[in-house]
């Protein structure tokens, strides 16, 4: 069959191989982190959970018309603050209108660059349509930073993968 000098070189081979990236094995991999505590103020934390130096915050929120379509009747208008965020770093969190039981009736991404301020204390206002208006009992923020949005392994199995965040809030969401 095969010399035994052979066979004592295959376990050398399969490890050059591996190395190389000529094993399946040496795939690529995708992990997505776990959807931090919602809440009125909420420590920023990046996608291993660890703060980032930001705090969001919503500030207040009300019941109104919205000007551009106040035949709508009632919308979730709220304010809110993002500290120690800059031009440099933009982070990215979800705001929620929530019921009285933490259940998501509508969300949006809030980005701190659409909001304005001096010395770092960023503040900006936003809308969020629900479909029943009568329900929202508070506005809550959830602290994963969804500014990263660095390719999968789907899409390059090469140079993707690794920690991204996890998907954003939608209406149905406990939090």
């Amino acid at each position: 069959m095969f010399p035994a000098r052979v066979l004592a070189g295959a376990p050398l081979a399969l490890v050059i191989l591996a190395v190389s990236g000529c094993s399946s094995s040496w795939g690529c991999t995708d992990t997505t982190a776990e959807r931090g505590e919602a809440g009125v103020r909420v420590r920023v934390e990046d996608t291993y959970g660890k703060p980032i130096g930001v705090t969001a915050v919503v500030v207040d929120w009300r019941l109104e018309p919205h000007p551009q379509v106040p035949s709508d009747g009632g919308q979730v208008h709220f304010r809110y603050r993002f500290d120690g965020a800059d031009e440099l770093f933009d982070p990215v969190v979800d705001a929620c209108a929530v019921d009285k039981k933490r259940v998501a009736l509508g969300c949006q991404a809030v980005y701190s660059s659409e909001a304005s301020g001096p010395d770092g204390d960023l503040t900006g206002d936003a809308w969020l349509a629900v479909e029943h208006p009568e329900q929202v009992a508070g506005v809550l923020m959830i602290p994963n930073d969804q500014s990263y949005y660095g390719q999968t392994c789907e899409q390059d199995i090469k140079d993707g993968g690794g920690r991204h965040p996890p998907e954003p809030a939608v209406m149905g969401d406990q939090l």
